[in-house]
């Protein structure tokens, strides 16, 4: 006689059990996305703005701010357009580019090089990761005038600070991506007999980019903030000239002008951030909100 075993009783029990009606099942479908309220996802984006705009305009008309307070809209951009005709505008946007577009240069490449230092290497990290963190914390305004000392009263204190503005949200970014690279993968890699160098290439660089990539756009909004903080410095072209010429005549249209091109033109540079990593990070899935 053959015993028993428990496996056989657990077999027996379940071919004993009923089997369910076809009737009982239910179809498990994946839910659907939810879609909007029908208005395209531009003008969704552009409502805030508006409504603001409408605010300001209204606000103006009753008589709440006067134009000595705030220009109304149709001031500010009666007089964008006559600094736009004079090519005063387009001047100092040219000018104020010059030196973003230079202090980024000089700023990200101090980012990349000390963030490579201490990401990769932990001698690197005890040597500079506690002393960039030591920059963060000292104000942009309190350096002012030692790069007055240091590099005169020209363009060079300017970029000076663009370059700071830059270097110190990108570092920190890229720093804790490649810090955050998933340790299997790097072991993978060696696995696969990839050296040290082809880690960093095909393994590290590509997993610390998310991060390398909000750090970028970090780093552009900096650079235009600290250039307002730089073109007080004795300039004599540039927006934030404008505005110094604005506030010393109380023109507010001026004032808000420049502060609309500030605006706009981070606006821009964060755009295309977002389109390069749209590109750059296409193999990587990302949640973009329900």
């Amino acid at each position: 006689m053959t015993a028993v075993t428990p496996r056989m009783a657990e077999l027996e029990v379940a071919a004993a059990a009923p089997v369910p009606d076809v009737g009982d099942l239910v179809t498990i479908r994946p839910a659907r996305r939810r879609r909007g309220l029908g208005v395209p996802r531009p003008a969704r984006r552009a409502s805030g703005p508006l409504l603001v705009l409408l605010g300001w305009y209204l606000a103006g008309a009753a008589g709440v701010l006067s134009a000595n307070t705030l220009a109304s809209p149709a001031d500010v951009l009666k007089q964008g357009w006559e600094l736009v005709r004079k090519g005063q505008l387009p001047s100092a946007i040219y000018a104020s580019g010059q030196r973003v577009v230079i202090g980024f240069a000089i700023g990200a490449a101090i980012a990349v090089t000390l963030a490579l230092v201490a990401g990769l290497f932990r001698l690197g990290e005890d040597l500079v990761d506690a002393t960039v963190g030591m920059v963060r914390t000292i104000p942009w305004v309190g350096l002012i005038p030692l790069f007055i000392i240091w590099f005169g009263i020209d363009e060079a204190p300017k970029i000076a600070l663009v370059a700071l503005g830059v270097a110190i949200p990108l570092y920190f970014n890229l720093y804790g991506g490649i810090r955050s690279v998933d340790p299997q993968l790097v072991e993978a890699g060696s696995t696969l007999g990839l050296n040290r160098w082809g880690l960093v290439r095909h393994v590290i660089l590509p997993g610390a980019l998310p991060g390398a990539m909000v750090g970028l756009r970090y780093a552009l909004g900096s650079a235009w903030l600290a250039l307002v903080f730089g073109e007080q410095i004795n300039a004599t072209n540039g927006i934030g000239y404008l505005m110094n010429n604005a506030e010393e005549f109380f023109q507010t249209d001026v004032i808000v002008v420049c502060l609309v091109t500030y605006a706009v033109l981070g606006l821009l540079c964060d755009l295309v951030v977002r389109v390069i990593s749209g590109k750059v990070l296409a193999w990587r899935p990302s949640f973009e909100g329900a």
